[in-house]
């Protein structure tokens, strides 16, 4: 990964090669970034991970990584593989939540077709939403209809076994409906206790008015709002396409304004921890940082039930097991899955490690200056 144009051509490369089932593609990738960054190809090949992570006070996220599948019972067969997840996650002491994608099991297209329809809507993201739905042909109300009671199913799964929900973000082109359909579900089952959370990409400039109003209406509805705070993993594929399809952009226009964004949103959300749950998800070593900071300022526990740190397995370990050492709640995002599901997750991890710059490559900085330090 420190080398671009090796990256470069594995990312054209590679889904192809996995599609058209070239000879040994499914081993190198196996013994290479899959060993890297996912936790095996099963839960049971997961277990050595979490087993190891949990030596050092690690919990862990797990997450099927499954998405961009098409069909009904590719979809049904996921909403299956969910549930299985939930129910290991639940014997688990080491593992509180597990992490779906809506694309998991909804077709693309149709959610491409709702978020359409609710730009060009007025009023609040329910209303547009429900308009949207409207809009709709009977076929498709059916199909929608079916999405929802996945949601609602795995929801109720994880809600009667106390394993959190953390819906993962999607493209700005599908965000919308996945924002709806969540705050529905936080409005069934946050209501006691938070079970599910929606994810925000503090790398789009509307993402922290998006928690405001997210807040607004947890109050309103009185459920607790369950929110991961990311910077974002579709960055340049969404300026790429804003370019193409000439929209403005939904991208932050540099790194400081999703610093500031992100930073601010951490505030906010400390600020209402009483109704806001905040997983904070951040390779930021400031960021992580400044959440212990404004904990300590208000005289909080690094252990408030209602704030919880994580990074991505493979990545940032460096801080993730300080933030443990030092009491907080933390975990490792522990993707897992057959090769040919989980290759999309392995591209963008890929690529936003192709370079010294990356975190990786940070990483592999410090451990090489600890092992000078150490003689070694």
């Amino acid at each position: 990964m420190g080398k671009p144009w090796l990256v470069n051509m594995g990312l054209k490369v590679t889904p192809y090669a996995i599609k058209w089932h070239v000879p040994f593609t499914k081993s190198i990738i196996r013994n290479t970034i899959f060993q890297q960054f996912v936790g095996g190809e099963t839960l049971e090949e997961t277990t050595k991970v979490a087993d190891k992570l949990e030596e050092y006070k690690v919990q862990v996220i797990l997450d099927y990584g499954v998405e961009g599948i098409e069909g009904e019972d590719n979809f049904d067969h996921a909403k299956e593989e969910f549930k299985k997840v939930i129910a290991y996650a639940a014997t688990q002491a080491n593992i509180p939540f597990m992490s779906i994608k809506v694309t998991g099991f909804a077709r693309f297209s149709l959610l491409e077709k709702i978020d359409s329809a609710m730009n060009s809507a007025t009023g609040t993201l329910m209303k547009r939403y429900l308009n949207a739905i409207e809009s709709l042909d009977a076929t498709e109300k059916e199909e929608w209809h079916r999405v929802r009671l996945r949601m609602v199913q795995l929801c109720e799964e994880a809600a009667a076994k106390n394993v959190g929900v953390l819906v993962d973000a999607e493209e700005t082109w599908i965000q919308d409906p996945v924002d709806a359909l969540t705050i529905l579900m936080m409005d069934t089952f946050n209501k006691n206790k938070v079970v599910v959370f929606n994810t925000l990409q503090l790398y789009r400039h509307d993402r922290l008015q998006f928690l405001k109003d997210s807040y607004e209406a947890a109050v309103e509805r009185n459920f607790i709002l369950g929110a991961k705070l990311v910077r974002g993993a579709y960055m340049d594929k969404e300026r790429n396409r804003a370019a193409t399809m000439n929209y403005p952009s939904p991208i932050q226009p540099n790194k400081e304004a999703s610093d500031r964004d992100y930073n601010l949103a951490l505030e906010f959300s400390i600020d209402h921890i009483d109704h806001i749950s905040v997983i904070v998800a951040s390779h930021n070593e400031y960021s992580n940082l400044y959440a212990t900071q404004l904990l300590d300022k208000k005289g909080l526990p690094h252990s408030h039930p209602h704030m919880h740190f994580s990074q991505l397995y493979g990545m940032s370990d460096n801080i993730t097991f300080n933030l443990a050492k030092s009491g907080c709640s933390v975990s490792k995002y522990l993707p897992f899955g057959p090769i040919k599901d989980v290759v999309p997750y392995l591209m963008r991890r890929a690529q936003e490690n192709s370079s010294v710059a990356g975190q990786t490559g940070r990483e592999l900085a410090l451990i090489k200056k600890e092992m000078a330090r150490r003689g070694i």
